[in-house]
C-alpha cells in the first residue's frame, strides 16, 4: 500500500484509535436488572471551510460494515467506539463450529455467531468484492488462498488486514454486547452494553449518535412458522418425525451420510449446501417455491439430486409431499430460507419497525427519518456487492454527522421513501423487496452516494465484471468459480489497483 503510515490522523493531526482511550465521564456501572429518485440532488455538500464537529459515536458490530463505518467516521474527525460481541473482527466472515446448543435448537439463532459453512467460497470475484481503496488482491502479503473466488478464510484475512492497515483494533471493544439503545431527552443516545462472561453488571454510556452495523445473517427465517410471509406453512411439519434445521447451523456434510435430505430454497446458500450434502447423502431433494407446480427434475451432473416445486405438506410417517404430487420419505428438512432483520437492542424511540422484512422508514436505506442523522444503519440492502456499498454509505453518514453534507427535510425524505413503496406496488412486488438491489439499481445507488460525498463513481470495470460474473454463473453453475471469460476486465482491475500499491 502506497501510504505506509499505520495510524490515521484527523485534520488536526491528532491520532485516533489508541487502545488507551479513556472511558467518558458519562459512563457509569449499572446492575443488569435495572430498569425518490436517486438522481435528484436531495443532499448537498456544504462549503469545505465550515468547521466539522468531532462527535462521540457508537458503532454496533465489527464486521465489514462496522469496520468501514469506523474508518470513515474517524477519517471525518469523529471518535467512534465499536462494540463487538465476538472475540475478533469479521462478523459474518468469522467461522465458528456449532455450539452444543445447536443440537437442541437446530432452527434457532443462538447456537452460532455467523452462518458460514466450511466449504463456502465467495460467489463474487475478489477484484469486485474489495473496498474501493483497499483492493482484495492476491498481491497482499498475508494471502494464503490466491484463488479468484477464495474460501471464507481468505475473506476474513482480508478484513483483518483492513483492520490492521487502518489501525482500527484500538477502536473495538471485543466480547461486548449491546443490549440496549435509548434516546435521552437531550437528543443523545444511552448505549447499554455488557462484557460477555461478566454476570450481573452492565455499562451505560452516552453517545452523540449510533451507527448500527449488526448485519442481517443471524436471525433464521424458517418455512414452518405459522403465518410466515415468505414460504407457505408446512402443514404437518410439527408432527413430522424427522430432523429440521436451518442453514445457519449447517457446517459440514458428514452428518448427512446416506440420508435423504430435503433442502428448502434456491438461493446461493441452498445451491451450495445441496451440492455439498449430495457428496455424501443418499438423495437430495430441492424444494423451490419459484419452480412451476409440476416440477420434478433430476439435476444435471447428479444422480442423487432432484428439483421440485414447494412442499405441500408433511406426514407423521416421515413422508413429505411436494406440490407436483410426488412424495419422498426423508430424514432431514434443511431450511435454506434466508434471514430476518433483527435489532433487539433498539426500542420504540428508534422510530423504525420491521414489517414483512422491510426496515421502515429508512431514507436511502440508511436513516430513520424522525431521528436522522443521529441513528443510522449500514448494510441493510441485499443483492449487492457489499463492501463498496458499506464504504460509500459510511462516507455519507460520516459527512452528514459532521455537517459537511446536508440532509433534505423530513417531508422530502418521507416522499422519497413513499416513492420506493409506490414503485414496488406498481410492479406487484411485496414490501419485503424494499431493500433488494438486484439488477442495475445498486450501481445507480452507489454512484448517487459517491456524488453526495464528492467521491468518484464505482469503476466501470467493476460494474462490467459484476455483470460478466452473473452471466458466467448462469452458464456454468457448477464451474463458474474456476472458469471465466473476463480476463480483459481482470487486467483493467489490476492496472487500476496499481495506484494503491
Amino acid at each position: 500500500i502506497a501510504d505506509t503510515h499505520m495510524n490515521e490522523t484527523n485534520r488536526d493531526g491528532i491520532a485516533h484509535g489508541s487502545s488507551t482511550e479513556k472511558r467518558p465521564a458519562e459512563a457509569r456501572r449499572i446492575q443488569a436488572n435495572s430498569g425518490s429518485q436517486l438522481r435528484k440532488p436531495l443532499c448537498s455538500l456544504l462549503p469545505a471551510s465550515m468547521p466539522s464537529p468531532s462527535l462521540r459515536l457508537a458503532v454496533v458490530g465489527a464486521g465489514a460494515a462496522g469496520l468501514a463505518a469506523a474508518r470513515e467516521l474517524r477519517r471525518e474527525g469523529h471518535a467512534p467506539v465499536v462494540f463487538e460481541r465476538a472475540a475478533a473482527v469479521g462478523g459474518t466472515w468469522l467461522y465458528a463450529s456449532p455450539a452444543p446448543a445447536a443440537a437442541a435448537d437446530p432452527l434457532g439463532a443462538a447456537a452460532t455467531h455467523s452462518s458460514l459453512y466450511a466449504s463456502l467460497r465467495t460467489n463474487l470475484p475478489r477484484e469486485v468484492m474489495g473496498f474501493l481503496d483497499f483492493p482484495f488482491t492476491a498481491a497482499r502479503g498475508s494471502v494464503v488462498d490466491a484463488r479468484r473466488f477464495p474460501g471464507h478464510q481468505e475473506v476474513l484475512r482480508y478484513l483483518e488486514d483492513f483492520t490492521q492497515r487502518f489501525d482500527l483494533y484500538g477502536l473495538v471493544r471485543f466480547q461486548t454486547e449491546v443490549v440496549g439503545v435509548r434516546r435521552e431527552a437531550g437528543g443523545r443516545w444511552a448505549v447499554t452494553s455488557r462484557k460477555l462472561g461478566e454476570k450481573g453488571e452492565q455499562d451505560e454510556e452516552l453517545y452523540d449518535a449510533v451507527v448500527v452495523c449488526n448485519g442481517h445473517y443471524s436471525e433464521p427465517r424458517v418455512a414452518s412458522i405459522p403465518g410466515d410471509l415468505y414460504f407457505p406453512t408446512l402443514t404437518g411439519a410439527d408432527a413430522w418425525p424427522g430432523k429440521q434445521m436451518h442453514s445457519h447451523n449447517y457446517r459440514v456434510p458428514e452428518p448427512f451420510l446416506d440420508q435423504v435430505v430435503i433442502v428448502i430454497g434456491a438461493s446461493a446458500s441452498a445451491v451450495d449446501i445441496s451440492r455439498d450434502i449430495a457428496s455424501v447423502a443418499k438423495e437430495v431433494h430441492i424444494a423451490d417455491r419459484s419452480a412451476p407446480t409440476s416440477t420434478c427434475e433430476q439435476q444435471p451432473e447428479y444422480d442423487n439430486m432432484w428439483l421440485h416445486s414447494m412442499i405441500d405438506h408433511a406426514q407423521g410417517d416421515g413422508t413429505v409431499v411436494f406440490q407436483d404430487g410426488s412424495s419422498i420419505k426423508a430424514d432431514v428438512i434443511m431450511h435454506c430460507t434466508g434471514y430476518l432483520y433483527d435489532f433487539p437492542f433498539l426500542g420504540d424511540d428508534s422510530t423504525i419497525t420491521v414489517d414483512d422484512n422491510c426496515v421502515d422508514p429508512l431514507y436511502k436505506h440508511v436513516f430513520p427519518i424522525e431521528v436522522a442523522p443521529d441513528l443510522s444503519f449500514i448494510g441493510v440492502p441485499w443483492k449487492v456487492i457489499p463492501f463498496p456499498l458499506f464504504e460509500l454509505q459510511s462516507k455519507w453518514v460520516a459527512g452528514i454527522l459532521s455537517g459537511r453534507i446536508k440532509l433534505p427535510s423530513k417531508d422530502e425524505m418521507m416522499e422519497d421513501v413513499k416513492a420506493i413503496y409506490s414503485r414496488l406496488e406498481t410492479r406487484g412486488w411485496p414490501k419485503r423487496y424494499t431493500h433488494n438491489f438486484s439488477g442495475g439499481y445498486q450501481f445507480e445507488y452507489d454512484d448517487w452516494l459517491a456524488e453526495q460525498c464528492g467521491h468518484p463513481p464505482i469503476e466501470e470495470w467493476r460494474k462490467l465484471m459484476y455483470a460478466a460474473n452473473a452471466k458466467n454463473k448462469a452458464a456454468r453453475p457448477e464451474r463458474y468459480r474456476d472458469e471465466w471469460d473476463d480476463d480483459g476486465l481482470v487486467a483493467l482491475a489490476n492496472e487500476d489497483f496499481k495506484k494503491y500499491f
